[in-house]
């Protein structure tokens, strides 16, 4: 089935298909464990039936068998420091979002990153990311996209596809664009010495945020909630939030986009 993908094929040392599978992230990781010589840089497997998909903080994920795309794609990061890793989400999320536009040209409907690594189409959610430490200097990243999904099987109301707002997405150059975006800023980020804001990588996820701007309320690991201002990305990659007076850096929370940002 790898045919089917032949732009993929072109930029990825590896292209797995499956069928069905519990979840590709899982797959991924027990593949690299077992041979990891075999997992290049860039390597992925990707199915349209995932059965046991994992989101931010453990959620489930599941769609209806075809109506999405499942992809784990594995980085190598070697020469990216490890204080630095903090970004590899959010450039994930960056790349998907360019790949999801390039296939909007034309048609009126918007893509943009929600903080961290979530993809937009017109405010819903059409793409979630999920990146996971596989190896000391390996990464697994894994995406599901809303692909042929109706409106009725979506998951809830915040959500959207590609069938949703009447578009066909041609998954073999969605997955190139991707693939591309994706290697060329962690080359930026590595070739940087992990210096986000002169790799210019902090100013491509920052142009393509919609939070940035944003008014918005985060929920936060210890059950508290913030609002304010979404006001920048730090030198980490933490959201920047202003409330009241005092700015807050926030690593990790569900944002919600209460009144949104100028239009990007």
């Amino acid at each position: 089935m790898t045919e089917a993908y032949p732009r993929t094929a072109a930029v990825s040392p590896r292209v797995q298909v499956r069928s069905s599978t519990g979840s590709t992230n899982a797959d991924v990781a027990a593949a690299v464990a077992a041979d990891p010589l075999g997992w290049p840089h860039l390597s992925l497997l990707l199915t349209h039936d995932q059965r046991a998909g994992r989101g931010r903080l453990d959620r489930s994920w599941t769609a209806p068998p075809g109506t999405a795309l499942a992809v784990s794609v594995l980085v190598r990061v070697a020469d990216v420091p490890p204080a630095a890793r903090g970004w590899i989400p959010l450039i994930a999320g960056a790349a998907m979002t360019r790949a999801i536009r390039a296939q909007l040209g034309g048609s009126g409907h918007s893509a943009a990153l929600k903080w961290p690594n979530d993809v937009l189409v017109d405010g819903g959610k059409i793409c979630g990311i999920l990146a996971e430490v596989v190896a000391p200097d390996a990464v697994v990243i894994g995406s599901g996209i809303n692909t042929t999904m109706a409106r009725v099987d979506l998951p809830v109301v915040t959500a959207t596809s590609f069938a949703a707002i009447g578009r066909t997405v041609d998954e073999d150059r969605l997955l190139a664009d991707y693939l591309v975006a994706l290697d060329e800023q962690l080359t930026a980020l590595a070739r940087s010495g992990g210096r986000a804001a002169e790799a210019g990588v902090r100013g491509e996820v920052e142009a393509l945020c919609a939070t940035i701007g944003a008014d918005v309320r985060v929920s936060m690991p210890d059950g508290s909630t913030l609002e304010g201002r979404a006001q920048r990305l730090d030198d980490e990659g933490r959201l920047v939030v202003q409330s009241g007076a005092t700015e807050i850096a926030v690593s990790a929370g569900d944002v919600v986009h209460v009144r949104g940002a100028a239009p990007l």
